[in-house]
């Protein structure tokens, strides 16, 4: 009989050199993501109209919200273990049949899709229950809790899975209301009581090395997207000037993020006297703007190769504008959640980005593109600047709200 690892070897290991360490099983698990991102932007490019959109925004939230549930488990449980190790490929196989479910998610895979999903989210929070066995009590009370509110998401999941059109559309938007609510509301269960955030006591260069991670993975998807399409074309002057646009705006995004935002987080995150809090607004809420800003880029960038010279439609133009705001506004939000201050080059170049959607009926593609390649050039440059300030100011959790004030009054 196999012995039962015991719990301090199940547990991630706390406040040492390799306590926040990403390991190999983590990045293996990873890959099945890239292909869910891959699905996703391809959906879109099949269907783009304010029903692709809207479909795309919730299958979108439904791919990032498997991932971070699963990142906030394996912040706790030592993946290094094989019971951790086995429940991960076993998440990996739910995974890759999500992700081919999601061109058909509203059509015939819909059951797949759902059914996928809800297995993949109870298994995981059951497994999670079952190993933390003896101590921390209020963790696994904590996931218990998570347990009771997937299996009432889990219902309308199930149930959209069997209707058609809006009605499943509708469901399904129910069931991640509910899961987004939760976490805010402490995972709050009769009788049972909800969940302070002290007991979500994560490990936080961890918690935010693997949602860079997840970001590296969304660009990359980006890359792989525009090589091929590139590869597909006419090798002309203008595709290939619409290929460095494209390339430019992605190094411009990762530059934003990696250079200034995940910086500053990371500084904010290993000092804060409440990582949990910190975690749950932050990161697990924030990240889903910037991949979604990221997959419309992307399908922007696809546009872009295939049309370089002709004025971009408004969808097109809302593509190649709208997808880096939103990158920039979720960026502008984890600053102002983490931090309490309100970055300013990010609050100005998404501002700048949507004024470009008035002229970009006059300009071609790849002016518009490169346009918007400028702007983010000039708020990499600036974001730099900002993070380094406010790196350097005194701060345990967050910036003092007089701090606060006293930043923004600099910049």
């Amino acid at each position: 009989m196999m012995k039962r690892p015991s719990q301090a070897g199940l547990l991630r290991s706390r406040g040492n050199s390799d306590s926040g360490k990403v390991s190999f099983i983590e990045l293996f698990f990873d890959l099945i993501f890239v292909f869910a991102v891959t699905q996703l932007s391809h959906s879109f490019l099949e269907e783009m109209s304010m029903h692709g959109a809207v479909q795309l925004v919730l299958l979108t939230m439904a791919v990032w919200w498997v991932w971070i549930f699963t990142a906030w488990v394996i912040n706790w449980l030592n993946p290094e273990t094989l019971p951790v190790r086995l429940m991960l490929i076993g998440l990996m196989l739910l995974g890759l049949i999500l992700s081919a479910s999601i061109p058909e998610a509203f059509e015939s895979r819909g059951l797949y899709f759902a059914a996928a999903y809800v297995l993949f989210q109870v298994g995981r929070t059951a497994f999670a229950i079952g190993m933390i066995h003896k101590g921390l009590q209020e963790l696994r009370v904590n996931f218990v809790r998570i347990l009771l509110w997937m299996c009432v998401s889990g219902i309308f999941w199930i149930t959209g899975a069997f209707a058609e059109d809006s009605y499943r559309l509708a469901l399904w938007a129910v069931a991640l209301l509910v899961e987004y609510a939760a976490p805010s509301l402490g995972f709050w269960v009769p009788l049972l009581g909800r969940t302070p955030t002290s007991v979500w006591d994560v490990e936080g260069s961890h918690m935010a090395e693997r949602c860079g991670l997840f970001i590296i993975i969304a660009l990359g998807e980006s890359i792989l997207l525009m090589g091929v399409t590139f590869a597909e074309s006419a090798w002309t002057l203008p595709t290939a000037a619409a290929f460095a646009a494209a390339f430019i705006v992605t190094v411009a995004l990762w530059w934003i993020y990696f250079d200034a935002t995940s910086k500053t987080g990371h500084h904010l995150i290993a000092h804060s006297a409440d990582p949990g809090r910190l975690a749950r607004s932050a990161y697990t809420y924030t990240h889903l703007l910037l991949v979604a800003g990221i997959i419309l880029t992307a399908v922007a960038g696809e546009l872009l190769l295939a049309h370089p010279l002709e004025h971009p439609g408004p969808i097109a133009a809302a593509m190649m504008l709208g997808g880096p705001a939103l990158f920039l506004l979720g960026n502008a939000l984890f600053m102002k959640v983490a931090a309490g201050v309100v970055p300013s080059p990010y609050i100005t170049g998404a501002a700048a980005l949507l004024l470009l959607f008035i002229f970009a009926g006059y300009v071609s593609a790849l002016l518009l593109a490169a346009l918007a390649a400028a702007v983010l050039i000039l708020v990499s440059v600036w974001g730099h600047v900002f993070s380094e300030r406010l790196c350097r100011m005194p701060s345990s959790a967050s910036v003092k709200p007089r701090e606060a004030s006293a930043f923004k009054g600099e910049l």
